[in-house]
């Protein structure tokens, strides 16, 4: 987390969002001091310290903003108000302010939930060091996972959220279409993936809340006893199939000793001690009563369409057009085609 001072911290206006604060979020004044905590294409987050040293959270789209939609804040509160009304842990939604003279864009505010981020193998290793902690993370994880998947979207104040149908349809259009748009070359690999995932597209059987991004690098926990405290990052949230969330969470969740050519000594699991991904999927089974037997597919599908997203952001490194960041543009051509030959050994599989 980064360290400001209270009245330079960019993308904060101090005092016309101080006097919205004391206004409109109850229980709170200032002074305010504002962190910012992270941010960079997504959303940006910054830690607001009271006046009585509480402290809460406030998030707001990034510098520079071109594509409202994509950075929609009064759809990411309303989401997290409805995961309020489950048992899934995620931080209280507080307020949401719409006047962007007040701070430019709009932004919301909720409650701030102290936990770790186990971002990488360096990370697990570092914080957790009890294996009966890697175990029952293990099992919260996925049970967390489950309950989100199991509410009702109706019951919840989510029923209008997006389309509930048609969710693999949906998405192969879309990453398709932007793979056609920004690829940088001729892949084949890329081509017969998705020809294939038309071909063998499941029926689509549970329907709920897709987070979207579900993974350790999105959830506060408690490392000393493996318990999740908060689930983060719901901007892709939206309704559909929810086996997508589980595929994706597995293929996140790499196994010790994992032969893979995405880097796979980065992922948290991969020190050890943490479920398999044969007794994630029956903890899912368990808890949902979903019958499973193609999760394969949906595997398949998340490396091929964060391969088509990739290939998105190396288009935009090689047109220069990401200011001054500079990136290894090998490293995502590498990663691309790594996924994409994955993608293809999963749908054979």
């Amino acid at each position: 987390m980064t360290e400001t001072t209270n009245n330079t911290v960019r993308g904060i206006n101090h005092d016309s969002v101080s006097a919205w604060l004391d206004t409109n979020v109850e229980g709170i004044s200032g002074p305010y001091s504002f962190s910012f905590i992270t941010g960079g294409h997504s959303n940006l987050t910054y830690l607001v310290t009271t006046g009585d040293g509480s402290q809460v959270v406030l998030r707001r789209p990034p510098l520079g903003m071109v594509i409202a939609t994509a950075h929609d804040m009064g759809r990411e509160f309303r989401i997290i108000s409805g995961i309020n009304n489950t048992s899934v842990p995620v931080p209280i939604a507080l307020a949401h302010c719409e006047d962007e003279t007040v701070n430019d864009a709009p932004f919301y505010v909720m409650s701030y939930v102290a936990g770790t981020v186990l971002h990488s193998d360096e990370d697990a290793t570092e914080f957790m060091t009890s294996m009966q902690a890697r175990q029952a993370l293990s099992e919260n994880a996925i049970d967390v996972l489950a309950n989100l998947h199991l509410a009702n979207p109706d019951d919840i104040g989510l029923g209008e959220l997006g389309r509930k149908e048609a969710y693999l349809d949906r998405q192969l259009r879309r990453w398709n279409g932007q793979w056609e748009k920004t690829k940088t070359r001729e892949l084949p690999a890329m081509e017969q993936a998705y020809a294939e995932l038309v071909a063998a597209k499941p029926e689509q059987r549970y329907t709920g809340v897709v987070h979207g991004d579900y993974r350790l690098g999105n959830i506060l926990v408690d490392p000393s006893k493996g318990d999740v405290l908060g689930v983060l990052d719901w901007e892709l949230c939206t309704l559909g199939d929810v086996l997508a969330d589980l595929g994706y969470l597995l293929n996140n969740w790499v196994e010790e000793g994992e032969d893979t050519t995405r880097g796979a000594t980065a992922f948290p699991t991969s020190i050890g001690g943490f479920f398999t991904r044969d007794q994630m999927v029956a903890r899912y089974v368990e808890r949902t009563g979903f019958e499973i037997a193609n999760i394969n597919y949906y595997r398949a599908f998340q490396n091929w369409r964060l391969a088509a997203i990739i290939e998105g952001v190396l288009a935009r490194y090689l047109k220069g057009v990401m200011g001054d960041e500079e990136a290894d543009t090998d490293a995502y051509i590498d990663q691309v085609e790594a996924l994409a030959e994955e993608a293809l050994l999963l749908l054979r599989d």
